[in-house]
Protein backbone atom coordinates (compact mmCIF):
# COMPACT_ATOMS: atom_id res chain seq x y z
CA UNK A 1 0.00 0.00 0.00
CA UNK A 2 1.23 3.35 -0.75
CA UNK A 3 0.72 6.21 1.98
CA UNK A 4 0.69 9.80 0.64
CA UNK A 5 2.79 10.77 4.09
CA UNK A 6 6.03 12.25 5.27
CA UNK A 7 5.57 11.43 8.88
CA UNK A 8 9.25 9.68 11.03
CA UNK A 9 9.17 6.76 11.98
CA UNK A 10 11.81 4.36 13.59
CA UNK A 11 15.74 5.22 13.09
CA UNK A 12 17.14 3.51 9.79
CA UNK A 13 18.99 0.69 11.63
CA UNK A 14 16.09 -0.67 13.70
CA UNK A 15 14.11 -0.17 10.20
CA UNK A 16 16.58 -2.91 8.50
CA UNK A 17 15.43 -5.21 11.09
CA UNK A 18 11.73 -4.95 11.24
CA UNK A 19 10.07 -6.29 7.79
CA UNK A 20 6.64 -4.41 8.40
CA UNK A 21 8.07 -0.76 8.84
CA UNK A 22 7.47 1.34 5.93
CA UNK A 23 10.47 2.57 3.50
CA UNK A 24 9.80 6.34 3.11
CA UNK A 25 10.55 7.51 -0.03
CA UNK A 26 11.34 11.49 -0.81
CA UNK A 27 11.18 12.94 -4.15
CA UNK A 28 12.05 16.77 -5.13
CA UNK A 29 9.26 18.63 -6.78
CA UNK A 30 8.98 18.14 -10.78
CA UNK A 31 8.04 20.46 -12.23
CA UNK A 32 5.15 20.77 -9.14
CA UNK A 33 4.98 19.07 -5.57
CA UNK A 34 1.43 18.06 -6.67
CA UNK A 35 2.68 16.78 -10.18
CA UNK A 36 5.86 15.08 -8.77
CA UNK A 37 3.75 13.27 -6.00
CA UNK A 38 0.93 11.86 -8.53
CA UNK A 39 3.90 10.77 -10.94
CA UNK A 40 5.60 8.91 -8.23
CA UNK A 41 2.72 7.04 -6.42
CA UNK A 42 1.94 4.21 -8.73
CA UNK A 43 5.75 3.18 -9.14
CA UNK A 44 6.17 3.29 -5.29
CA UNK A 45 2.69 1.35 -5.10
CA UNK A 46 4.56 -1.33 -7.21
CA UNK A 47 7.51 -1.20 -5.33
CA UNK A 48 5.84 -1.44 -2.33
CA UNK A 49 4.23 -5.31 -3.58
CA UNK A 50 7.72 -5.94 -5.40
CA UNK A 51 8.98 -6.07 -1.55
CA UNK A 52 6.00 -6.90 0.41
CA UNK A 53 6.79 -3.68 2.60
CA UNK A 54 4.56 -0.26 2.23
CA UNK A 55 6.25 2.60 0.93
CA UNK A 56 5.30 5.95 2.17
CA UNK A 57 6.20 9.48 -0.24
CA UNK A 58 7.53 12.72 0.97
CA UNK A 59 6.98 15.16 -1.80
CA UNK A 60 9.48 17.96 -0.83
CA UNK A 61 8.64 21.44 -1.28
CA UNK A 62 12.16 22.24 -1.59
CA UNK A 63 15.77 21.10 -1.61
CA UNK A 64 16.21 22.62 1.68
CA UNK A 65 13.04 20.94 2.78
CA UNK A 66 13.73 17.33 1.37
CA UNK A 67 18.11 17.77 3.30
CA UNK A 68 16.32 18.49 6.37
CA UNK A 69 14.18 15.26 6.37
CA UNK A 70 17.70 13.01 5.26
CA UNK A 71 19.16 14.77 7.93
CA UNK A 72 16.46 13.66 10.64
CA UNK A 73 16.82 10.47 9.09
CA UNK A 74 13.20 11.15 8.06
CA UNK A 75 14.31 9.12 4.51
CA UNK A 76 15.29 5.99 3.19
CA UNK A 77 15.54 5.95 -0.36
CA UNK A 78 15.11 9.12 -2.66
CA UNK A 79 15.35 10.67 -5.91
CA UNK A 80 17.96 12.97 -5.81
CA UNK A 81 19.27 15.29 -8.18
CA UNK A 82 23.14 15.16 -8.49
CA UNK A 83 24.56 16.94 -6.07
CA UNK A 84 21.83 15.93 -3.57
CA UNK A 85 22.84 12.68 -4.11
CA UNK A 86 26.39 13.19 -3.86
CA UNK A 87 25.82 14.77 -0.46
CA UNK A 88 23.68 11.73 0.91
CA UNK A 89 26.16 9.79 -0.24
CA UNK A 90 28.78 11.04 1.06
CA UNK A 91 27.42 12.33 4.27
CA UNK A 92 24.17 10.58 5.00
CA UNK A 93 24.64 7.08 4.66
CA UNK A 94 22.81 6.45 1.69
CA UNK A 95 23.70 4.52 -1.70
CA UNK A 96 23.23 4.80 -5.26
CA UNK A 97 21.38 2.13 -6.70
CA UNK A 98 19.98 3.66 -10.17
CA UNK A 99 20.45 6.61 -12.18
CA UNK A 100 17.08 7.86 -14.27
CA UNK A 101 17.37 7.44 -18.30
CA UNK A 102 15.61 9.69 -20.70
CA UNK A 103 13.84 9.05 -24.16
CA UNK A 104 16.08 11.19 -25.75
CA UNK A 105 18.56 8.57 -24.81
CA UNK A 106 21.40 11.00 -23.39
CA UNK A 107 23.45 10.68 -20.72
CA UNK A 108 21.95 13.54 -19.10
CA UNK A 109 20.51 16.81 -19.60
CA UNK A 110 21.75 20.53 -19.85
CA UNK A 111 21.03 23.88 -17.89
CA UNK A 112 19.89 27.17 -19.82
CA UNK A 113 19.10 30.60 -19.47
CA UNK A 114 15.44 31.56 -20.21
CA UNK A 115 14.39 35.14 -21.34
CA UNK A 116 10.92 36.57 -22.89
CA UNK A 117 10.66 36.82 -26.75
CA UNK A 118 10.40 39.61 -27.43
CA UNK A 119 11.29 41.29 -24.51
CA UNK A 120 13.85 43.59 -22.98
CA UNK A 121 16.40 41.51 -23.11
CA UNK A 122 18.38 41.60 -26.87
CA UNK A 123 20.84 39.32 -26.27
CA UNK A 124 22.97 36.97 -24.18
CA UNK A 125 25.86 39.47 -24.76
CA UNK A 126 23.57 42.36 -22.87
CA UNK A 127 22.81 40.07 -19.82
CA UNK A 128 26.49 39.59 -19.54
CA UNK A 129 27.70 43.33 -20.13
CA UNK A 130 25.31 44.67 -17.26
CA UNK A 131 23.87 41.69 -15.65
CA UNK A 132 22.57 44.87 -12.66
CA UNK A 133 20.05 45.43 -15.17
CA UNK A 134 18.39 42.70 -14.97
CA UNK A 135 16.24 40.23 -12.34
CA UNK A 136 17.26 36.88 -12.34
CA UNK A 137 14.75 34.03 -11.07
CA UNK A 138 17.16 30.82 -10.43
CA UNK A 139 17.25 27.57 -8.63
CA UNK A 140 18.69 26.95 -5.18
CA UNK A 141 22.26 26.62 -4.53
CA UNK A 142 21.92 22.30 -4.03
CA UNK A 143 20.46 22.35 -8.08
CA UNK A 144 22.99 21.80 -10.48
CA UNK A 145 21.53 23.30 -13.47
CA UNK A 146 19.51 26.29 -11.80
CA UNK A 147 22.32 27.19 -9.38
CA UNK A 148 25.65 25.33 -9.63
CA UNK A 149 26.02 24.57 -13.19
CA UNK A 150 25.03 27.68 -14.59
CA UNK A 151 27.27 29.88 -11.82
CA UNK A 152 30.51 27.70 -12.81
CA UNK A 153 30.14 27.23 -16.95
CA UNK A 154 28.10 30.78 -17.59
CA UNK A 155 29.00 33.80 -14.74
CA UNK A 156 31.74 32.97 -12.49
CA UNK A 157 34.32 32.95 -15.59
CA UNK A 158 32.82 36.51 -16.39
CA UNK A 159 33.05 37.97 -13.20
CA UNK A 160 29.49 37.88 -12.56
CA UNK A 161 27.95 36.59 -9.13
CA UNK A 162 24.72 34.59 -9.68
CA UNK A 163 23.41 35.95 -6.42
CA UNK A 164 24.69 39.28 -5.87
CA UNK A 165 25.32 41.32 -9.50
CA UNK A 166 21.61 40.82 -10.68
CA UNK A 167 18.99 43.39 -10.04
CA UNK A 168 16.91 41.29 -8.08
CA UNK A 169 14.61 38.21 -8.83
CA UNK A 170 13.69 34.70 -6.89
CA UNK A 171 14.46 31.64 -5.88
CA UNK A 172 12.64 28.36 -6.76
CA UNK A 173 11.44 25.17 -8.85
CA UNK A 174 12.44 25.20 -12.52
CA UNK A 175 8.34 25.87 -13.12
CA UNK A 176 8.78 28.58 -10.83
CA UNK A 177 11.55 30.72 -12.84
CA UNK A 178 10.14 29.82 -16.01
CA UNK A 179 6.88 31.22 -14.93
CA UNK A 180 7.86 34.43 -13.51
CA UNK A 181 9.77 35.25 -17.02
CA UNK A 182 6.44 34.31 -18.38
CA UNK A 183 5.00 36.79 -16.24
CA UNK A 184 6.75 39.53 -16.24
CA UNK A 185 8.30 39.04 -12.63
CA UNK A 186 11.95 38.24 -13.85
CA UNK A 187 13.76 38.84 -16.72
CA UNK A 188 15.97 36.09 -17.02
CA UNK A 189 15.35 32.51 -15.83
CA UNK A 190 18.15 29.35 -15.05
CA UNK A 191 16.09 26.10 -15.56
CA UNK A 192 17.27 22.54 -18.00
CA UNK A 193 16.34 21.35 -20.90
CA UNK A 194 14.23 18.12 -19.55
CA UNK A 195 12.05 20.65 -17.22
CA UNK A 196 11.49 23.12 -20.28
CA UNK A 197 10.00 19.82 -22.15
CA UNK A 198 7.74 19.15 -19.21
CA UNK A 199 6.95 22.99 -18.82
CA UNK A 200 6.01 23.22 -22.51
CA UNK A 201 3.45 20.46 -22.12
CA UNK A 202 1.47 22.09 -18.88
CA UNK A 203 2.00 25.46 -19.67
CA UNK A 204 2.37 25.69 -23.20
CA UNK A 205 1.07 29.88 -23.51
CA UNK A 206 3.20 30.69 -21.22
CA UNK A 207 6.37 28.40 -22.75
CA UNK A 208 5.65 30.19 -26.44
CA UNK A 209 6.70 33.33 -24.75
CA UNK A 210 9.90 32.60 -23.49
CA UNK A 211 13.31 31.93 -25.56
CA UNK A 212 16.43 29.88 -24.73
CA UNK A 213 19.90 32.05 -24.45
CA UNK A 214 21.97 30.13 -23.63
CA UNK A 215 22.85 26.04 -22.53
CA UNK A 216 25.28 24.23 -20.84
CA UNK A 217 27.26 21.28 -21.16
CA UNK A 218 25.62 17.82 -20.37
CA UNK A 219 24.86 17.23 -16.44
CA UNK A 220 24.38 13.79 -15.29
CA UNK A 221 20.65 12.92 -14.53
CA UNK A 222 19.68 12.39 -11.26
CA UNK A 223 20.00 9.12 -9.46
CA UNK A 224 18.24 7.22 -6.71
CA UNK A 225 19.45 6.45 -3.14
CA UNK A 226 19.01 3.94 -0.39
CA UNK A 227 20.20 3.70 3.18
CA UNK A 228 23.04 1.64 4.06
CA UNK A 229 21.13 0.18 6.94
CA UNK A 230 19.32 -2.14 4.73
CA UNK A 231 20.32 -5.20 4.01
CA UNK A 232 22.02 -6.51 1.05
CA UNK A 233 18.52 -9.13 -0.66
CA UNK A 234 16.51 -6.03 0.19
CA UNK A 235 18.93 -3.60 -1.67
CA UNK A 236 18.82 -6.11 -4.36
CA UNK A 237 14.91 -6.40 -4.72
CA UNK A 238 14.18 -2.64 -4.60
CA UNK A 239 17.36 -2.45 -7.58
CA UNK A 240 15.67 -4.80 -9.22
CA UNK A 241 11.98 -3.30 -9.72
CA UNK A 242 13.89 0.07 -10.51
CA UNK A 243 15.85 -1.97 -13.51
CA UNK A 244 12.86 -4.05 -14.66
CA UNK A 245 9.93 -1.21 -14.66
CA UNK A 246 9.05 -0.33 -17.61
CA UNK A 247 10.65 -3.12 -19.56
CA UNK A 248 9.01 -5.96 -21.80
CA UNK A 249 6.15 -6.30 -22.80
CA UNK A 250 2.37 -6.85 -21.69
CA UNK A 251 -0.19 -4.64 -20.94
CA UNK A 252 1.50 -4.00 -17.87
CA UNK A 253 5.19 -3.27 -18.93
CA UNK A 254 3.06 -0.62 -21.41
CA UNK A 255 1.06 1.18 -18.22
CA UNK A 256 4.60 1.28 -16.86
CA UNK A 257 5.58 3.03 -19.59
CA UNK A 258 3.04 5.32 -20.02
CA UNK A 259 3.86 6.24 -15.95
CA UNK A 260 7.01 6.75 -17.41
CA UNK A 261 6.63 8.92 -19.54
CA UNK A 262 4.41 11.46 -17.33
CA UNK A 263 7.31 11.24 -14.87
CA UNK A 264 9.50 13.87 -16.83
CA UNK A 265 9.34 11.34 -19.86
CA UNK A 266 11.69 8.77 -18.16
CA UNK A 267 12.59 5.95 -20.40
CA UNK A 268 13.64 4.06 -16.88
CA UNK A 269 15.42 3.29 -14.08
CA UNK A 270 18.76 1.53 -15.14
CA UNK A 271 21.11 -0.22 -11.84
CA UNK A 272 23.67 2.04 -10.96
CA UNK A 273 26.07 2.37 -7.88
CA UNK A 274 27.75 5.38 -6.32
CA UNK A 275 30.50 5.72 -9.31
CA UNK A 276 27.67 7.29 -11.01
CA UNK A 277 28.26 10.52 -8.95
CA UNK A 278 31.77 10.93 -10.10
CA UNK A 279 30.93 13.86 -12.87
CA UNK A 280 28.57 15.55 -10.37
CA UNK A 281 31.94 15.46 -7.92
CA UNK A 282 33.86 16.51 -10.57
CA UNK A 283 31.44 19.32 -11.13
CA UNK A 284 31.41 20.30 -7.98
CA UNK A 285 35.27 20.28 -7.03
CA UNK A 286 35.65 22.80 -10.19
CA UNK A 287 33.39 25.03 -9.03
CA UNK A 288 34.51 25.66 -5.57
CA UNK A 289 38.13 26.02 -6.65
CA UNK A 290 36.83 28.40 -9.20
CA UNK A 291 34.93 30.24 -6.25
CA UNK A 292 37.94 29.77 -3.90
CA UNK A 293 40.59 31.36 -6.61
CA UNK A 294 38.21 34.74 -7.26
CA UNK A 295 37.35 35.65 -3.61
CA UNK A 296 39.30 37.70 -1.64
CA UNK A 297 41.83 36.12 1.11
CA UNK A 298 43.66 37.56 3.88
CA UNK A 299 46.68 36.49 1.64
CA UNK A 300 48.27 34.06 -0.69
CA UNK A 301 48.68 31.67 2.19
CA UNK A 302 45.26 31.11 3.38
CA UNK A 303 44.45 30.95 -0.37
CA UNK A 304 46.86 28.01 -1.20
CA UNK A 305 45.50 26.50 2.17
CA UNK A 306 41.99 26.89 1.01
CA UNK A 307 42.71 25.44 -2.14
CA UNK A 308 44.74 22.13 -0.87
CA UNK A 309 42.07 21.32 1.42
CA UNK A 310 39.47 21.88 -1.61
CA UNK A 311 41.46 19.25 -3.44
CA UNK A 312 41.76 16.94 -0.34
CA UNK A 313 38.38 16.62 0.18
CA UNK A 314 37.77 16.15 -3.92
CA UNK A 315 40.38 12.76 -3.59
CA UNK A 316 38.59 11.38 -0.34
CA UNK A 317 35.29 11.77 -2.35
CA UNK A 318 36.77 9.89 -5.52
CA UNK A 319 37.96 7.54 -3.19
CA UNK A 320 34.37 6.91 -1.14
CA UNK A 321 32.92 6.85 -4.50
CA UNK A 322 35.18 4.00 -6.48
CA UNK A 323 34.91 2.19 -3.54
CA UNK A 324 31.66 0.91 -4.09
Amino acid sequence: ALALAGAPCLPARAQSIQLGTPIRFGILPIGGTVDSRNGWAPVLAELGQAIGRPVTLLSATSYDMLEQALRRDEVDMAFLSGKMALDAVMQRGMRVIAQVARHDGLPGYRATLLARSGGPVPSLDAVLANPGKWRLARGEKRSLSGFIVPKLELFLPRGIDIETSFAGGAVGTHQQTALAVANGEAELATNNTADFERFNLVFPAEAARLTVLWQSDLIPHGAIVIRRGYDGALRERVQQFFWQYGRGRGRRAEQQRQTLKGLHDFAGFPAADNRALIPVARLTHKLELDSARSAQWIDEAARQARLARIDSEYAEQLRALQAE
